[in-house]
């Protein structure tokens, strides 16, 4: 089971783990209401290196990208349900725009995205080039979405 972690004890961590010569994967999302696509994509992000950071988006991150009504679920609760699941190992809820500033801070190895982005589309390749990193997309096509899931929920067909 993965540990929710603040900021300063995952870095103390990845450098821990970098000093044991393991390689580091990070992820990001939401993580609002998990769902099939979610959980593959970060069983694709556990295979790219040793260890696997998910960084989530705190609530009010969430709201603006979202839109209001979002999250479903507060971010302490979508960090639980993350860490649990298999291949997770550290989960850490940020509140900037972009996962940027943890990227450079942590360096991982690998920065994975999900399929609905190309390399030269991921917001953050010259971050993680900048270091020396790599980005992998990773997971399944991107058939699931949390919107498609409230709006199933919320329909009188569901």
């Amino acid at each position: 089971m993965g540990e929710i972690l603040s900021r300063d004890e995952l870095i103390r961590r990845v450098a821990a783990d970098r000093a044991a010569g393991r390689t580091v994967a990070f992820a990001n999302g939401c993580f609002d209401l998990l769902h099939v696509g979610h959980v593959r994509y970060l069983q694709s992000a556990a295979a790219e290196a040793d260890r696997l950071i998910v960084a989530i988006n705190d609530d009010e991150s969430v709201r603006r990208l979202k839109g209001e009504g979002r999250p479903v679920l507060a971010a302490a609760h979508r960090a639980e349900l993350v860490a649990a699941l298999r291949g997770v190992d550290y989960v850490v809820i940020f509140a900037e725009p972009t996962v940027g500033p943890l990227l450079e801070t942590l360096k991982p190895d690998v920065h994975c995205k999900g399929t609905d982005y190309t390399v030269d589309t991921v917001p953050e390749r010259d971050v993680v080039r900048g270091y020396g990193g790599r980005v992998a997309i990773v997971g399944d096509p991107k058939d699931h979405s949390t919107r498609d899931l409230l709006a199933r929920i919320g329909s009188e067909d569901a």
